[in-house]
């Protein structure tokens, strides 16, 4: 697939991360120019690509800002794809759980998602090209009686799958095709260490996910929308 992407313009939020990197290594290896917003002032020391010629890192991007979003979003021209990596894991009982970690939930999962969506799809109707946009959802939030002990957190993810569907319909006529992704257990640094003692076989490869991402934003999609894909290996 080398090539697919060449010279198409794609924010991927996140993009730092465990996930983003993958993806966006995959994506840049196959022609794409990716768009990287990042909280801190300076790029992350684990960020392989910040110095690629085919990625933008752009600093000091705090994405549950909604002037913040759209400023970012309006310097990203020709934009073809948004990526919504960016996002926030906590576990814990209802009661529990407090009134500001329920919010904060709130603001880096649905937030986020919500105010990069606007975004994008204000950023490609203007183009009049369509696009493509990939939100990401999680397991619970599909099937949210597997969310007992992280109601917060299942509520957050829920809100986003039904974005997702909710937006694809909105903009289908726009050839904008928006989807999710909806993960279980991610095989990351991170997740090995919080649990050494798991089968990380089971657990799903951020290749798999990268791989899954990038056929979403391809031109050569041109039909599935308002998809919630369950990502969930064996566990």
């Amino acid at each position: 697939m080398s090539g697919s992407f060449d010279g198409k313009h794609i924010i991927v939020t996140g993009g730092t991360g465990a996930l983003g990197s993958v993806v966006v290594g995959a994506l840049i290896e196959q022609g794409a120019i990716c768009h990287v917003p990042n909280t801190h002032a300076e790029p992350p020391a684990h960020f392989p690509y910040a110095s690629h010629p085919n990625v933008r890192l752009s600093h000091n991007i705090y994405l549950a800002d909604c002037k913040t979003v759209d400023a970012f979003y309006a310097g990203v021209e020709d934009l073809w794809a948004s990526i919504h990596l960016a996002g926030g894991f906590a576990a814990a009982p209802i009661d529990k759980t407090e009134s500001a970690s329920f919010e904060e939930l709130l603001e880096t999962n649905v937030h986020t998602s919500f105010f990069c969506c606007r975004a994008a799809v204000r950023s490609m109707m203007a183009a009049g090209k369509g696009g493509r946009i990939v939100n990401v959802a999680a397991k619970p939030g599909l099937n949210p009686r597997r969310g007992s002990g992280m109601v917060a957190y299942t509520t957050s993810k829920a809100a986003v799958a039904a974005m997702t569907v909710s937006l694809a319909e909105e903009v289908k006529s726009r050839n904008i095709l928006v989807n999710a992704i909806a993960p279980s257990i991610l095989d990351t640094p991170a997740n090995r260490t919080a649990m050494p003692d798991a089968d990380f076989g089971k657990w799903v490869s951020l290749e798999t996910v990268a791989a899954t991402i990038a056929y979403l934003v391809a031109p050569a999609n041109e039909a599935m929308s308002g998809a919630l894909i369950p990502l969930y290996g064996q566990s």
